[in-house]
């Protein structure tokens, strides 16, 4: 039998190199499967070791002898040259690698071959457990034809259609707070949204006394006229959410323009080319970086109309809104932004037209920033703003001197900016706490008359949150925060005796509604019931005259159903408004009557 070509090359004596030349080789990649299986078919050669060792999935070990580092030296001679292995033809490092690929393929088969065997087994185990589950729910049906070929089949179907319900789930619903995974809804009816947020009692005592005009805060605002709201941002009260719920979230003929990649949106008048909203999100930090309200008081006439002459400027009205903050949560949120490298260096502080000097208004820190300042380097600055920052950024400056402390006694400036903040806030359009999200929701919305399109969300967990501090750190931050603490005790009484003030005020106005529609729907019903009496009077005169008496009696009794069937329906209201406001005075009558109701109330819970 005839060799193939390939093969009697591979038989040849190899060529010698000239004197002097490197030593060269065939190549090996020009080698067929037939030069290998006659390489391989001589007893001794390396190949034959290689095919006559472990079988494939079996690793040698570690510490097999290693293949033949040194080539083998080829013989003058054809016989020689034929049982010179084609393995040896290789150079020494690509028979190394060789050697630790092999090594590291017979590792990863054994491997795949135990995974494979252990995954099989479990598998195995899996389907008797899960048969003999279904043999003892599906017993009585083992009877029908081919239980087992019908029980795989039908366990397989309930396990994918479990697989493709999970995943589903996830596709439509990621998150944890799933409007369908809460089952309370379908249990019980639906919670107040209002209900208070911080997980306290929904009634508490009030400790001051504040008027009618002090608690309906309602906002003639026209959107399409003159009048602007400005916001003023306090540094780390939820503030940056709410001045985005302000330019993103609010349904308005002309929503405002928010591009991607942009900070500010314009929020155009419809039909005009000029904002109804200063805040920093709008228009930007035209009165400097978080100005306070003595710098917005002063700035924001002169920025919105400055260019217009005196005689052209419109008459409108600046609605000041801000929101406040717990003063320690405030506080220690503060630390840890200015810990990552916040400065507020930008911030001009100015006051009777000029800013502060560094003698007034001295830095606490020497370089570029503060980042990585411990709490109680925090806490050690006598000059920190973060000190009582909501009082001194809602009060008028100009009273006691500006940032000189030499104007008055601290005890006198203190009380005098005290005074001052409150004032200010209870005469603002709008105030709202980050701890109450929804009621802030609800009294911007009846303020403004302006609806959101979502609902806030409570976020209970912050940065400030996270900070672990012993009961002496926080009797100091209160110690550093006494003016912050008082005004924010008084902002959340009158805070929370606002919206229970427009909640009574809209029950009554929706129970009032109610009456009035019940006095309309009894006038139509007795007009139609006497005219049609009537008519059946004129087409049978003398059957009615006979029948008067019983007449009279059918009246009697209609009038007594209508009047039984509206003293039900009011009993019934005042039912359901007992539910909504308990321990609250029901009002018969009107809105004014429901008001004065409330007030009184105010001086009981006292």
């Amino acid at each position: 039998m005839a060799l193939p070509a390939c093969a009697a090359r591979a038989l040849r004596p190899p060529l010698q190199p000239e004197r002097g030349a490197p030593a060269r080789t065939t190549c090996p990649r020009r080698h067929s499967r037939v030069e290998a299986e006659l390489a391989g078919s001589r007893p001794g050669s390396v190949a034959a070791s290689v095919r006559t060792g472990p079988p494939r999935g079996v690793s040698r070990g570690f510490n097999s002898q290693p293949l033949l580092d040194e080539p083998l030296k080829a013989s003058s001679s054809p016989a020689g040259a034929a049982r010179t292995p084609l393995f040896a033809l290789l150079s020494r490092g690509r028979r190394r690698r060789m050697h630790d690929l092999r090594r590291r393929w017979d590792l990863g088969s054994l491997c795949r071959a135990l995974l494979t065997r252990g995954l099989a087994a479990l598998g195995h185990s899996l389907k008797h457990v899960l048969g003999a589950i279904f043999s003892k729910i599906f017993g009585p049906l083992a009877s029908v034809g081919n239980m087992d070929e019908k029980s795989n089949k039908l366990l397989l179907a309930l396990v994918m259609l479990f697989l493709f319900a999970v995943i589903v789930l996830q596709y439509v619903c990621p998150g944890t707070e799933c409007q369908l995974l809460r089952l309370q809804a379908f249990s019980s009816p639906m919670p107040d949204p209002y209900r208070s947020e911080d997980e306290s009692s929904a009634r508490f005592v009030p400790r001051y006394n504040f008027s009618r005009g002090d608690l309906l805060r309602k906002v003639d605002f026209d959107i399409k006229g003159d009048d602007l709201i400005v916001f003023l941002h306090i540094q780390k009260t939820g503030g940056t959410t709410f001045g985005r719920h302000l330019v993103r979230n609010i349904q308005l003929e002309q929503p405002c323009e928010c591009r991607v990649g942009q900070k500010k949106c314009t929020c155009h008048r419809p039909g005009k080319r000029e904002t109804w909203l200063f805040s920093r999100f709008s228009t930007g930090w035209s009165c400097g970086l978080h100005a306070d309200w003595t710098e917005l008081t002063s700035c924001v006439p002169a920025v919105v109309d400055g260019k217009r002459d005196a005689r052209l400027r419109p008459s409108r009205n600046f609605h000041y809104i801000t929101i406040l903050r717990d003063p320690v949560s405030r506080y220690l949120s503060e630390w840890r932004h200015v810990q990552r490298g916040a400065t507020w260096k930008a911030s001009l502080h100015v006051c009777d037209g000029r800013p502060p000097t560094s003698e007034e208004l001295p830095s606490c820190y020497t370089g570029d920033d503060w980042s990585g300042c411990p709490l109680k380097e925090f806490m050690d600055c006598p000059y920190n703003l973060a000190n009582n920052r909501q009082v001194r950024m809602l009060s008028d400056l100009t009273l006691v001197g500006c940032y000189n402390l030499s104007v008055m006694p601290e005890k006198q400036r203190n009380k005098v900016l005290l005074e001052s903040a409150k004032s200010n806030l209870k005469h603002m359009a709008f105030f709202g706490l980050t701890e109450f999200q929804r009621k802030t929701q609800y009294l911007f919305e009846k303020t403004f008359n302006m609806n959101f399109i979502s609902p806030f969300t409570q976020y209970n967990t912050t940065r400030a949150s996270s900070v672990e501090i012993n009961e002496e750190i926080q009797k100091r931050i209160e110690g550093l925060n006494f003016l912050d603490m008082e005004l924010y005790s008084y902002a959340k009484d009158l805070f929370l005796q606002r919206y229970q003030f427009m909640r009574q005020k809209e029950h009554q106005e929706a129970r009032q509604k109610r009456q009035e529609q019940r006095k309309f729907l009894k006038g139509r019903f007795l007009q139609t019931h006497f005219q049609s009496q009537g008519q059946g009077q004129s087409q049978n005169p003398s059957q009615n005259q006979s029948q008067n008496p019983n007449l009279n009696v059918n009246q009697n009794v209609t009038q007594n159903l209508i009047q039984n069937l509206t003293q039900n329906l009011s009993h019934k209201e005042n039912r359901e408004s007992q539910k909504q406001n308990p321990g609250q005075e029901q009002s018969d009558g009107n809105t004014s009557n429901g008001t004065n109701d409330y007030i009184g109330s105010v001086e009981k819970w006292r």
